[in-house]
Protein backbone atom coordinates (compact mmCIF):
# COMPACT_ATOMS: atom_id res chain seq x y z
CA UNK A 1 0.00 0.00 0.00
CA UNK A 2 1.48 3.14 -0.64
CA UNK A 3 -0.21 6.84 0.02
CA UNK A 4 -0.43 9.72 -2.40
CA UNK A 5 -0.25 13.23 -3.02
CA UNK A 6 -4.12 13.64 -3.08
CA UNK A 7 -4.20 12.06 0.10
CA UNK A 8 -1.59 14.11 2.02
CA UNK A 9 -3.88 17.63 0.61
CA UNK A 10 -6.89 15.58 1.79
CA UNK A 11 -5.51 15.63 5.28
CA UNK A 12 -3.87 18.82 5.33
CA UNK A 13 -7.03 20.56 4.26
CA UNK A 14 -8.43 19.73 7.62
CA UNK A 15 -7.20 22.64 9.06
CA UNK A 16 -10.26 24.45 7.52
CA UNK A 17 -13.06 22.59 9.82
CA UNK A 18 -10.60 23.24 12.84
CA UNK A 19 -10.36 26.47 12.21
CA UNK A 20 -14.18 27.08 12.04
CA UNK A 21 -15.37 24.37 14.11
CA UNK A 22 -12.46 24.23 17.20
CA UNK A 23 -13.57 27.05 18.73
CA UNK A 24 -11.90 25.70 21.90
CA UNK A 25 -8.95 22.86 22.69
CA UNK A 26 -10.75 19.88 23.21
CA UNK A 27 -13.34 21.02 20.40
CA UNK A 28 -10.49 21.54 17.79
CA UNK A 29 -8.90 18.00 18.91
CA UNK A 30 -12.35 16.68 18.56
CA UNK A 31 -12.60 17.61 15.16
CA UNK A 32 -9.21 16.74 14.30
CA UNK A 33 -9.47 12.67 15.26
CA UNK A 34 -12.88 12.55 13.45
CA UNK A 35 -11.34 14.28 10.31
CA UNK A 36 -8.57 12.33 10.21
CA UNK A 37 -10.59 9.24 11.03
CA UNK A 38 -12.69 10.32 7.71
CA UNK A 39 -9.74 10.99 5.58
CA UNK A 40 -8.45 6.96 6.75
CA UNK A 41 -12.18 5.38 5.82
CA UNK A 42 -11.79 7.00 2.40
CA UNK A 43 -8.97 5.98 1.76
CA UNK A 44 -9.44 2.69 3.05
CA UNK A 45 -12.71 2.34 0.90
CA UNK A 46 -10.36 3.89 -2.22
CA UNK A 47 -8.40 1.26 -1.75
CA UNK A 48 -10.47 -2.01 -1.80
CA UNK A 49 -12.11 -0.57 -4.40
CA UNK A 50 -8.54 -0.29 -6.49
CA UNK A 51 -7.73 -3.22 -8.58
CA UNK A 52 -5.38 -5.95 -7.64
CA UNK A 53 -1.88 -5.73 -9.40
CA UNK A 54 -1.11 -9.07 -8.71
CA UNK A 55 -3.53 -10.22 -11.69
CA UNK A 56 -1.63 -8.50 -14.21
CA UNK A 57 0.05 -11.00 -16.81
CA UNK A 58 3.14 -9.57 -18.10
CA UNK A 59 4.42 -10.46 -21.64
CA UNK A 60 7.74 -8.77 -23.26
CA UNK A 61 8.66 -8.90 -26.68
CA UNK A 62 11.72 -7.08 -27.69
CA UNK A 63 15.04 -7.66 -30.21
CA UNK A 64 17.86 -9.97 -29.08
CA UNK A 65 20.39 -7.42 -30.19
CA UNK A 66 21.13 -4.25 -30.65
CA UNK A 67 24.28 -2.37 -32.02
CA UNK A 68 25.71 0.52 -29.41
CA UNK A 69 24.01 4.14 -29.77
CA UNK A 70 21.27 2.64 -31.93
CA UNK A 71 17.74 2.88 -30.84
CA UNK A 72 15.32 -0.15 -29.93
CA UNK A 73 11.81 -0.86 -28.77
CA UNK A 74 10.64 -2.83 -25.77
CA UNK A 75 7.20 -3.67 -25.80
CA UNK A 76 5.30 -5.01 -22.95
CA UNK A 77 1.92 -6.32 -22.96
CA UNK A 78 -0.22 -5.74 -19.89
CA UNK A 79 -3.59 -8.09 -19.71
CA UNK A 80 -5.93 -7.76 -16.99
CA UNK A 81 -6.95 -11.40 -14.90
CA UNK A 82 -9.16 -9.86 -12.45
CA UNK A 83 -12.43 -8.15 -12.26
CA UNK A 84 -11.76 -4.89 -11.84
CA UNK A 85 -10.38 -1.54 -14.17
CA UNK A 86 -6.91 -1.43 -13.21
CA UNK A 87 -5.99 2.53 -13.12
CA UNK A 88 -2.27 3.28 -12.31
CA UNK A 89 1.44 3.56 -13.62
CA UNK A 90 3.62 0.91 -14.53
CA UNK A 91 7.93 1.74 -13.88
CA UNK A 92 9.51 -1.39 -15.92
CA UNK A 93 13.12 -1.36 -14.17
CA UNK A 94 15.55 -1.51 -17.40
CA UNK A 95 19.56 -1.02 -15.79
CA UNK A 96 20.49 2.37 -16.27
CA UNK A 97 23.30 1.48 -18.90
CA UNK A 98 20.25 0.77 -21.10
CA UNK A 99 19.03 4.08 -21.66
CA UNK A 100 15.18 3.66 -20.84
CA UNK A 101 14.91 7.48 -20.24
CA UNK A 102 11.58 7.63 -18.67
CA UNK A 103 10.34 4.20 -17.71
CA UNK A 104 7.28 5.26 -15.74
CA UNK A 105 3.70 5.43 -17.99
CA UNK A 106 0.47 5.87 -17.00
CA UNK A 107 -2.37 3.08 -17.46
CA UNK A 108 -5.83 2.82 -17.75
CA UNK A 109 -6.65 -1.37 -18.33
CA UNK A 110 -10.31 -2.81 -18.14
CA UNK A 111 -10.89 -5.94 -17.29
CA UNK A 112 -9.94 -8.54 -19.46
CA UNK A 113 -8.48 -6.58 -21.99
CA UNK A 114 -4.70 -6.22 -22.57
CA UNK A 115 -2.53 -2.97 -23.53
CA UNK A 116 0.95 -2.70 -25.00
CA UNK A 117 3.30 -0.37 -23.23
CA UNK A 118 6.11 0.58 -26.13
CA UNK A 119 9.41 1.85 -24.26
CA UNK A 120 12.72 3.74 -26.28
CA UNK A 121 15.77 2.03 -25.50
CA UNK A 122 19.11 3.73 -26.06
CA UNK A 123 22.11 2.03 -24.39
CA UNK A 124 25.21 3.57 -23.93
CA UNK A 125 27.32 0.23 -22.74
CA UNK A 126 28.10 -2.64 -24.47
CA UNK A 127 27.09 -5.84 -23.14
CA UNK A 128 24.26 -7.84 -21.55
CA UNK A 129 21.55 -5.08 -20.75
CA UNK A 130 19.09 -6.41 -18.51
CA UNK A 131 15.39 -5.94 -16.56
CA UNK A 132 14.27 -8.21 -13.71
CA UNK A 133 11.21 -7.09 -12.92
CA UNK A 134 8.52 -4.55 -13.26
CA UNK A 135 6.55 -2.44 -10.92
CA UNK A 136 2.88 -1.71 -10.96
CA UNK A 137 0.92 1.09 -8.90
CA UNK A 138 -2.51 0.81 -9.19
CA UNK A 139 -5.24 3.85 -8.00
CA UNK A 140 -8.17 3.66 -6.42
CA UNK A 141 -11.07 5.87 -7.67
CA UNK A 142 -10.45 8.45 -5.60
CA UNK A 143 -6.72 8.49 -6.03
CA UNK A 144 -5.97 8.23 -2.22
CA UNK A 145 -4.28 5.20 -1.49
CA UNK A 146 -2.87 2.73 -3.85
CA UNK A 147 -2.11 -0.90 -4.52
CA UNK A 148 1.68 -1.72 -6.01
CA UNK A 149 3.16 -4.73 -6.62
CA UNK A 150 6.75 -6.54 -8.44
CA UNK A 151 6.30 -8.66 -10.79
CA UNK A 152 8.94 -10.73 -12.59
CA UNK A 153 9.25 -9.86 -16.06
CA UNK A 154 13.46 -10.87 -17.18
CA UNK A 155 14.31 -9.55 -20.17
CA UNK A 156 17.56 -9.54 -21.73
CA UNK A 157 19.32 -7.62 -24.65
CA UNK A 158 22.90 -7.66 -26.00
CA UNK A 159 24.32 -4.77 -26.61
CA UNK A 160 27.04 -5.00 -30.05
CA UNK A 161 30.06 -2.98 -31.23
CA UNK A 162 28.66 0.16 -33.38
CA UNK A 163 31.39 -0.95 -35.48
CA UNK A 164 31.14 2.59 -37.16
CA UNK A 165 34.25 1.95 -39.58
CA UNK A 166 31.70 -0.09 -41.74
CA UNK A 167 30.98 2.90 -43.90
CA UNK A 168 34.57 3.23 -45.00
CA UNK A 169 33.49 -0.93 -46.56
CA UNK A 170 32.75 0.58 -50.18
CA UNK A 171 35.91 1.97 -50.79
CA UNK A 172 38.19 -0.15 -49.38
CA UNK A 173 36.06 -3.17 -51.19
CA UNK A 174 36.58 -1.22 -54.28
CA UNK A 175 40.34 -0.59 -53.95
CA UNK A 176 40.27 -4.25 -53.54
CA UNK A 177 38.52 -5.00 -56.84
CA UNK A 178 41.46 -2.28 -58.43
CA UNK A 179 44.22 -4.69 -56.98
CA UNK A 180 42.48 -8.05 -57.80
CA UNK A 181 41.99 -6.92 -61.30
CA UNK A 182 38.24 -6.95 -61.63
CA UNK A 183 37.47 -3.12 -62.07
CA UNK A 184 38.32 -1.33 -65.19
CA UNK A 185 41.07 0.79 -64.44
CA UNK A 186 43.94 2.29 -66.14
CA UNK A 187 46.39 0.23 -63.63
CA UNK A 188 46.42 -3.77 -64.43
CA UNK A 189 45.61 -5.27 -61.27
CA UNK A 190 48.85 -7.71 -59.58
CA UNK A 191 48.30 -10.70 -58.05
CA UNK A 192 51.20 -12.95 -56.13
CA UNK A 193 50.35 -16.46 -57.57
CA UNK A 194 51.68 -17.29 -60.80
CA UNK A 195 48.85 -17.61 -63.44
CA UNK A 196 49.81 -18.15 -66.87
CA UNK A 197 52.24 -17.27 -69.50
CA UNK A 198 50.99 -14.58 -72.50
CA UNK A 199 51.89 -12.16 -75.45
CA UNK A 200 53.35 -8.53 -74.36
CA UNK A 201 50.86 -5.98 -75.08
CA UNK A 202 50.87 -2.12 -74.33
CA UNK A 203 50.93 -1.26 -70.62
CA UNK A 204 52.55 -4.49 -69.29
CA UNK A 205 54.92 -4.37 -66.18
CA UNK A 206 57.92 -5.12 -67.53
CA UNK A 207 58.96 -6.83 -64.66
CA UNK A 208 56.51 -9.15 -65.28
CA UNK A 209 58.36 -10.43 -68.57
CA UNK A 210 59.56 -13.68 -68.39
CA UNK A 211 63.32 -13.80 -70.05
CA UNK A 212 63.36 -17.74 -70.55
CA UNK A 213 59.99 -18.00 -72.33
CA UNK A 214 61.03 -14.63 -74.06
CA UNK A 215 64.36 -16.50 -75.46
CA UNK A 216 62.46 -19.81 -76.70
CA UNK A 217 60.08 -18.32 -78.46
CA UNK A 218 61.54 -15.09 -79.94
CA UNK A 219 58.89 -12.85 -78.52
CA UNK A 220 58.20 -10.85 -75.62
CA UNK A 221 56.29 -13.18 -73.12
CA UNK A 222 55.29 -12.12 -69.65
CA UNK A 223 53.61 -13.87 -66.77
CA UNK A 224 50.26 -13.48 -65.65
CA UNK A 225 49.32 -13.17 -61.52
CA UNK A 226 46.16 -14.06 -59.74
CA UNK A 227 45.46 -12.93 -56.66
CA UNK A 228 46.32 -15.35 -53.78
CA UNK A 229 42.98 -17.03 -52.44
CA UNK A 230 42.43 -18.76 -49.04
CA UNK A 231 44.86 -17.18 -46.79
CA UNK A 232 45.27 -17.50 -43.33
CA UNK A 233 44.46 -14.55 -41.13
CA UNK A 234 45.09 -14.76 -37.50
CA UNK A 235 43.28 -11.37 -35.68
CA UNK A 236 44.55 -11.08 -32.22
CA UNK A 237 43.52 -8.63 -29.64
CA UNK A 238 45.08 -7.25 -26.32
CA UNK A 239 42.43 -7.17 -23.53
CA UNK A 240 44.84 -6.39 -20.58
CA UNK A 241 44.60 -3.90 -18.34
CA UNK A 242 46.17 -0.72 -21.07
CA UNK A 243 43.53 -1.88 -23.42
CA UNK A 244 41.08 0.34 -20.87
CA UNK A 245 42.76 3.57 -20.86
CA UNK A 246 40.07 6.18 -23.57
CA UNK A 247 41.31 7.71 -26.06
CA UNK A 248 39.01 10.64 -27.96
CA UNK A 249 36.48 9.39 -25.42
CA UNK A 250 36.57 5.65 -26.21
CA UNK A 251 38.45 2.40 -24.73
CA UNK A 252 41.43 1.90 -26.34
CA UNK A 253 39.59 -2.16 -26.61
CA UNK A 254 36.95 -0.45 -28.41
CA UNK A 255 38.84 1.18 -31.05
CA UNK A 256 40.73 -2.19 -31.50
CA UNK A 257 37.10 -4.05 -32.59
CA UNK A 258 36.51 -1.58 -34.69
CA UNK A 259 39.69 -1.91 -36.75
CA UNK A 260 39.32 -6.13 -36.07
CA UNK A 261 35.82 -5.87 -37.37
CA UNK A 262 36.65 -3.61 -40.43
CA UNK A 263 40.03 -6.61 -41.55
CA UNK A 264 37.63 -9.55 -40.76
CA UNK A 265 35.12 -8.06 -43.37
CA UNK A 266 37.67 -7.50 -45.70
CA UNK A 267 39.65 -10.29 -45.51
CA UNK A 268 36.39 -12.08 -45.96
CA UNK A 269 35.17 -10.72 -49.17
CA UNK A 270 38.60 -11.33 -50.51
CA UNK A 271 37.90 -14.70 -49.91
CA UNK A 272 40.60 -15.66 -46.91
CA UNK A 273 39.53 -17.54 -43.25
CA UNK A 274 39.84 -15.23 -40.55
CA UNK A 275 39.94 -16.09 -37.10
CA UNK A 276 39.76 -13.85 -34.07
CA UNK A 277 41.36 -14.54 -30.82
CA UNK A 278 40.85 -12.21 -27.55
CA UNK A 279 43.25 -12.87 -24.95
CA UNK A 280 44.92 -11.64 -21.68
CA UNK A 281 45.72 -14.33 -19.35
CA UNK A 282 42.64 -16.32 -20.14
CA UNK A 283 40.64 -16.53 -23.82
CA UNK A 284 38.00 -14.26 -23.60
CA UNK A 285 36.49 -14.77 -27.33
CA UNK A 286 37.26 -17.16 -30.05
CA UNK A 287 36.09 -17.55 -33.70
CA UNK A 288 36.91 -19.95 -35.71
CA UNK A 289 35.91 -21.79 -39.12
CA UNK A 290 33.67 -18.78 -40.01
CA UNK A 291 32.97 -16.79 -43.13
CA UNK A 292 30.72 -14.06 -44.70
CA UNK A 293 28.36 -12.83 -42.53
CA UNK A 294 28.38 -15.40 -40.05
CA UNK A 295 32.27 -14.30 -39.10
CA UNK A 296 30.89 -10.48 -38.23
CA UNK A 297 28.12 -11.87 -36.57
CA UNK A 298 29.95 -14.39 -34.07
CA UNK A 299 32.77 -11.52 -33.95
CA UNK A 300 30.31 -8.93 -32.45
CA UNK A 301 28.83 -11.57 -30.00
CA UNK A 302 32.47 -12.38 -28.36
CA UNK A 303 33.02 -8.71 -28.38
CA UNK A 304 29.76 -7.83 -26.64
CA UNK A 305 30.38 -9.50 -23.74
CA UNK A 306 34.36 -8.05 -23.22
CA UNK A 307 35.83 -5.78 -20.35
CA UNK A 308 38.81 -4.81 -20.05
CA UNK A 309 40.55 -6.96 -17.34
CA UNK A 310 43.20 -5.19 -14.44
CA UNK A 311 45.33 -7.90 -15.61
CA UNK A 312 48.75 -7.80 -17.46
CA UNK A 313 48.70 -9.79 -20.88
CA UNK A 314 50.29 -12.75 -20.70
CA UNK A 315 52.73 -12.96 -23.80
CA UNK A 316 54.09 -16.28 -23.19
CA UNK A 317 51.18 -18.44 -24.00
CA UNK A 318 50.11 -16.66 -26.94
CA UNK A 319 52.37 -18.52 -29.24
CA UNK A 320 50.51 -22.01 -27.96
CA UNK A 321 47.40 -20.04 -28.52
CA UNK A 322 48.00 -19.25 -32.16
CA UNK A 323 49.32 -22.80 -32.52
CA UNK A 324 45.71 -24.13 -31.55
CA UNK A 325 44.10 -22.12 -34.06
CA UNK A 326 46.06 -22.73 -37.31
CA UNK A 327 49.52 -24.83 -37.65
CA UNK A 328 49.80 -22.81 -41.45
CA UNK A 329 51.68 -20.14 -41.99
CA UNK A 330 49.57 -16.81 -41.60
CA UNK A 331 49.23 -13.56 -41.27
CA UNK A 332 48.66 -12.42 -36.94
CA UNK A 333 47.46 -9.20 -36.33
CA UNK A 334 48.20 -8.12 -33.20
CA UNK A 335 45.96 -5.53 -31.76
CA UNK A 336 47.66 -3.98 -27.98
CA UNK A 337 49.16 -1.01 -26.81
CA UNK A 338 52.33 0.03 -27.45
CA UNK A 339 53.23 3.94 -25.82
CA UNK A 340 52.73 2.62 -22.06
CA UNK A 341 56.04 2.28 -20.23
CA UNK A 342 57.28 -1.46 -20.52
CA UNK A 343 53.97 -2.79 -22.47
CA UNK A 344 56.34 -3.72 -25.71
CA UNK A 345 58.76 -5.45 -23.03
CA UNK A 346 56.61 -8.75 -22.97
CA UNK A 347 55.80 -8.73 -26.85
CA UNK A 348 59.19 -8.74 -27.79
CA UNK A 349 60.14 -11.32 -25.68
CA UNK A 350 57.96 -13.73 -27.65
CA UNK A 351 58.13 -11.91 -31.04
CA UNK A 352 60.64 -14.54 -31.90
CA UNK A 353 58.94 -17.41 -31.82
CA UNK A 354 55.88 -15.85 -33.88
CA UNK A 355 57.93 -14.38 -36.72
CA UNK A 356 59.57 -17.63 -37.61
CA UNK A 357 56.40 -19.36 -38.69
CA UNK A 358 54.20 -16.32 -39.37
CA UNK A 359 54.20 -12.91 -40.88
CA UNK A 360 53.37 -10.87 -37.64
CA UNK A 361 52.09 -7.23 -37.79
CA UNK A 362 51.38 -5.10 -34.73
CA UNK A 363 48.96 -2.26 -34.67
CA UNK A 364 48.49 0.32 -31.58
CA UNK A 365 45.89 2.95 -31.35
CA UNK A 366 47.59 6.54 -31.19
CA UNK A 367 46.53 8.96 -28.72
CA UNK A 368 46.15 12.51 -30.78
CA UNK A 369 46.98 13.96 -27.82
CA UNK A 370 50.82 12.27 -27.48
CA UNK A 371 51.06 13.49 -31.37
CA UNK A 372 49.90 16.66 -30.93
CA UNK A 373 52.43 16.71 -28.06
CA UNK A 374 55.54 14.98 -30.19
CA UNK A 375 55.04 17.89 -32.95
CA UNK A 376 54.64 20.64 -30.64
CA UNK A 377 58.57 20.03 -29.27
CA UNK A 378 60.79 22.77 -29.55
CA UNK A 379 63.85 22.02 -31.42
CA UNK A 380 67.40 21.45 -30.39
CA UNK A 381 68.60 24.80 -30.09
CA UNK A 382 65.29 25.98 -28.45
CA UNK A 383 65.87 23.52 -25.67
CA UNK A 384 69.38 24.31 -25.11
CA UNK A 385 68.65 27.63 -25.13
CA UNK A 386 65.99 27.01 -22.61
CA UNK A 387 67.89 24.89 -20.97
CA UNK A 388 70.92 27.65 -20.50
CA UNK A 389 68.37 30.16 -18.67
CA UNK A 390 67.02 27.63 -16.57
CA UNK A 391 71.11 26.80 -15.45
CA UNK A 392 71.81 30.65 -15.16
CA UNK A 393 69.14 31.03 -12.96
CA UNK A 394 70.01 28.50 -10.56
CA UNK A 395 73.45 29.45 -10.34
CA UNK A 396 71.72 32.95 -9.71
CA UNK A 397 69.80 31.64 -7.12
CA UNK A 398 72.84 29.66 -5.38
CA UNK A 399 75.25 32.81 -5.60
CA UNK A 400 72.22 34.78 -3.68
CA UNK A 401 72.11 31.90 -1.46
CA UNK A 402 75.35 31.75 -0.23
CA UNK A 403 75.56 35.67 -0.15
CA UNK A 404 72.66 35.94 2.25
CA UNK A 405 74.27 33.03 4.32
CA UNK A 406 77.31 35.32 4.96
CA UNK A 407 74.60 37.42 7.31
CA UNK A 408 77.97 38.96 9.40
CA UNK A 409 79.90 40.80 6.22
CA UNK A 410 76.55 41.69 4.02
CA UNK A 411 75.12 43.52 7.14
CA UNK A 412 78.24 45.46 7.99
CA UNK A 413 78.31 46.01 4.77
CA UNK A 414 82.21 44.47 3.54
CA UNK A 415 82.09 43.10 0.69
CA UNK A 416 85.68 42.99 0.41
CA UNK A 417 85.72 39.51 3.16
CA UNK A 418 83.78 37.84 0.47
CA UNK A 419 84.76 35.76 -1.80
CA UNK A 420 85.48 37.16 -4.95
CA UNK A 421 83.31 35.46 -7.11
CA UNK A 422 80.59 36.33 -4.51
CA UNK A 423 81.44 40.24 -4.44
CA UNK A 424 80.22 41.06 -7.45
CA UNK A 425 76.87 39.63 -6.89
CA UNK A 426 76.46 41.15 -3.61
CA UNK A 427 77.55 44.58 -5.38
CA UNK A 428 74.56 44.01 -7.99
CA UNK A 429 71.98 42.70 -5.09
CA UNK A 430 72.48 45.32 -3.34
CA UNK A 431 72.05 47.89 -5.65
CA UNK A 432 68.94 46.29 -6.43
CA UNK A 433 67.16 46.99 -2.88
CA UNK A 434 67.37 42.37 -2.16
CA UNK A 435 69.66 42.82 0.58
Amino acid sequence: MTLTGRFVLLVAFGVVPIVLLGSTPERALAVLGGWLLLTVALGGLDLALAASPRRLTLTRVLPARVRLGEAVTSELYLTNEGPRRLRGTVRDAWQPSAGAGNNRTAVTLPAGERRRIALTLRPYRRGERTASHVTVRSHGPLGLWSRQATLQAPARIRVLPPFHSRKHLPSRIARLKELDGRTSVLVRGQGTEFDSLREYVRGDDVRSIDWRATARRNDVVVRTWRPERDRRIVIVIDTGRTSSARVADEPRLDTAFEAALLLAALASRAGDRVDFLAWDRRVRARVQGASGAELLSRMVDGMALIEPELIEMDWTALPGQIRAITGQHALVVLLTPMDAPGASTGLLSVLGQLTQRHTVLVASVTDPGVVDLVQSRATREEVYRAASAERTMLDGARVEAAVRQLGADVVTGSPERLPPALADRYIALKAAGRL
